[in-house]
């Protein structure tokens, strides 16, 4: 599947929030998105799946526009992922995980043995079994985005689209989230595309990259060639230092905020 965006823009009243997007994505690729906080990372999310219309431009899923796409068969091409937050329904993970095969049911079906079966191997894959009867009322924060992540592979989509997956997470927790999200791209081919705050993030699991200015053209690009020292600069207005090094057979890289440009 080739997803792409097309002269995306969008504006609020007198306010142009997106202006020019224009990316592709296909299967098995990582696209990451920065920008600053209020730039408009979650209103292209919500723009690109037609939760929220292009003032012009366009999303097309093979080249067809999603507009002539039943909204049954897009979604389940495409699972969202919304930012994990404290859930105030006391489903286990399971009843949690299994709700996402929602767009496989009828109007007034129930989940079926399958459904259960599938919403299973869809923890399994997540490494999340041992919270399959844990109340997500009783969840921590990376626990809860684990469980929202499995429901979206209930469906057996080609391409997620996860909000800030990693934010408000600890260490170990946006590690354990990269990681599910990298093995998916690599093993199941399943694209993605992730907002994010955290730059060293998009280098660590990004095949592709899109920055998002206020004031500047978008960047679209391969990530290593998208993210240096001076686009880091013009986005957020913060001197870094990108370095490379190499630990236990695997190479990395690494961004270090230095100051704040004009503070």
């Amino acid at each position: 599947m080739i997803f792409q965006v097309k002269n995306g823009g969008f504006s609020y009243d007198s306010r142009r929030v997106l202006d020019n997007i224009n990316f592709d994505l296909s299967d098995g690729e990582i696209l990451c998105v920065l920008g600053s906080n209020g730039v408009g990372k979650t209103t292209l999310l919500k723009c690109m799946m037609g939760l929220q219309k292009w003032n012009h431009g366009e999303t097309l899923i093979d080249g067809k526009n999603i507009s002539q796409i039943p909204q049954k068969e897009f979604w389940k091409k495409i699972a969202y992922v919304p930012q994990a937050k404290n859930s105030a329904f006391s489903f286990s993970a399971l009843d949690m995980v299994t709700m996402g095969r929602s767009a496989h049911l009828g109007t007034f079906s129930q989940p079926t043995k399958d459904d259960e079966k599938k919403a299973l191997e869809a923890m399994e894959v997540c490494g999340i079994i041992w919270l399959k009867d844990k109340l997500c009322t009783q969840m921590s924060g990376g626990e809860l985005q684990m469980v929202l992540i499995a429901r979206a592979l209930t469906v057996n989509p080609q391409m997620l689209v996860l909000d800030e997956p990693e934010s408000n997470l600890d260490f170990k927790n946006q590690l354990v989230i990269l990681n599910i999200i990298e093995k998916l791209a690599r093993e199941k081919n399943i694209s993605a595309i992730v907002n994010t705050h955290f730059p060293a993030h998009a280098m660590k699991i990004g095949t592709k990259a899109l920055i998002l200015n206020k004031n500047a053209p978008p960047i679209f690009g391969k990530t290593g060639e998208v993210i240096n020292e001076e686009n880091m600069k013009k986005t957020f207005s913060v001197q870094v230092h990108i370095s490379e090094f190499d630990f236990d057979e695997h190479h990395y890289k690494s961004v270090t905020p230095l100051y704040v440009v004009g503070a």
